[in-house]
Formats: structure tokens, C-alpha cells, sequence
């Protein structure tokens, strides 16, 4: 048996493309700014002394390409960067041979139509579901506030659902039709559209301010909305 130190075992190499000069460790090469290097401990290593020299760059973009190139690579690495303003290293895409690459395109250009017709699917069956779910918050907002103007609750609903906003129906407990979600977007409806708070922004309020001067009418609507037509 071998009695030589083994490395634990990493599911992925990461090489670092570095923020500023530096110098290789072992060989006392110049790393400029933007360079790729590795980390062994505490020590910066340039590709020659990591043995990745003969790998080639594929950034980040193609999800299939980068897949299949990483697959088909016997050795392969995740380049990373550091974002000064997430604070955080970001994937920029993978070092993996050439000839895996090579092989990666010709797989990706091979069944591009089928997979095109997959995602086409895929984001069908996607609106469909986003669909069915704006209608049951708009039917929640309904119910909880029976006396809101007619139309209003789908109003609320499209716009707390929109994809990728980041709003409160995108929430995981708005998405469990939670209570105290749906009200946050009622009272937020609300505030914009039936009081004066866009125009004491519009003034230069800051919104701390604006929502103290508006939130007494906030409650008063929300209220009224709550009351049982009839009553």
C-alpha cells in the first residue's frame, strides 16, 4: 500500500481568479490581476505547478454545455471570483480539457431541437402551475376580504405573484396561501392605490414617514374589506 499522504477526497477543484497581483509559490511566477491560481492551504499556485495548465476555460451560460463538457472532462475545475458587492465568491464558469469541450458542443448541437422542445414544455407546464396559483390567492384575498372592490383581489394577486419580483407572494408562505402573507399584500394594494402614499413619495417622503401619515386610512380600508357584504 501506498504510504504516501492522500488528500480527502473534494467532490470539485476550485481555481480562484485572483483580485490582485501575487506570486506563485513554487515556481515564484508573477499572478497578475485576473489570472488563474490555486489554493493549496494557504499557498497561491499558478496552473503550470496545480497541473491544470492543459485544461481550457469554458465560462458560465450553457447550463447543458457546461454539464456535458464537465462530464466528458477526466479532470475539471470550478473558477470562482469574488464579488465585492454580494460579498461572496460567484461561479464564472469551469476549466475542463479541450477535447471535452469539443465533444460537449457537438452532443448540444446534436439534440438542440429536442431540447428546445423540452424547455418549450417544461415552461408551459410552469405557467399553467403559476397560473392556478395567482387564481387561488386571488380566491384567498376573496375570502378574507369579501367587501374589496370587484376585480381587486386579481389585481392583488398578479401583482404580489409576478415571477422573479422578489414580492410577497413569491414567498414560501404566501405559496401555503398563509394568512398574515396574503394580508401584507392586501395592505400594500392598499397603500398605493387608494391613498395618498405614492404622491408623499413623489413629494420626497421617506417611506417610513409616508407609511406613518397613510397607515390609519391602510387600517380603515383594510377593515371594510373584511366586512361581510351586507352587514
Amino acid at each position: 500500500m501506498h504510504a504516501g499522504r492522500k488528500m480527502a477526497r473534494k467532490k470539485e477543484l476550485v481555481v480562484f481568479i485572483a483580485g490582485r497581483e501575487g506570486t506563485c509559490s513554487d515556481c515564484g511566477k508573477q499572478l497578475a490581476r485576473g489570472d488563474f491560481l490555486k489554493l493549496e492551504g494557504d499557498k497561491p499556485l499558478c496552473m503550470d505547478c496545480a497541473d491544470l495548465d492543459h485544461l481550457a476555460f469554458l465560462p458560465s451560460g450553457d447550463a447543458a454545455l457546461t454539464r456535458r463538457a464537465t462530464k466528458y472532462s477526466h479532470l475539471s475545475a470550478v473558477v470562482v471570483t469574488w464579488s465585492s458587492t454580494r460579498k461572496r465568491y460567484e461561479r464564472q464558469g469551469i476549466l475542463v480539457e479541450p477535447a471535452a469541450i469539443a465533444r460537449a458542443a457537438a452532443a448540444c448541437s446534436a439534440d438542440a431541437d429536442l431540447r428546445a422542445a423540452r424547455r418549450e414544455k417544461a415552461a408551459t407546464v410552469r405557467a399553467a402551475r403559476d397560473k392556478a396559483y395567482i387564481s387561488r390567492f386571488a380566491l384567498t384575498v376573496r375570502r378574507l376580504y369579501p367587501a374589496c372592490p370587484a376585480g381587486v383581489e386579481h389585481e392583488i394577486a398578479e401583482y404580489a405573484c409576478l415571477k422573479y419580483s422578489g414580492r410577497v407572494g413569491r414567498s414560501a408562505a404566501a405559496k401555503e396561501l398563509d394568512e398574515q402573507a396574503i394580508q401584507l399584500a392586501v395592505r400594500a394594494h392598499i397603500r398605493h392605490r387608494f391613498t395618498t402614499y405614492d404622491e408623499l413619495l413623489m413629494d420626497g417622503w421617506y417611506r417610513d414617514d409616508a407609511r406613518s401619515a397613510v397607515r390609519a386610512d391602510v387600517e380603515a380600508i383594510s377593515a371594510q374589506w373584511r366586512t361581510e357584504k351586507g352587514a
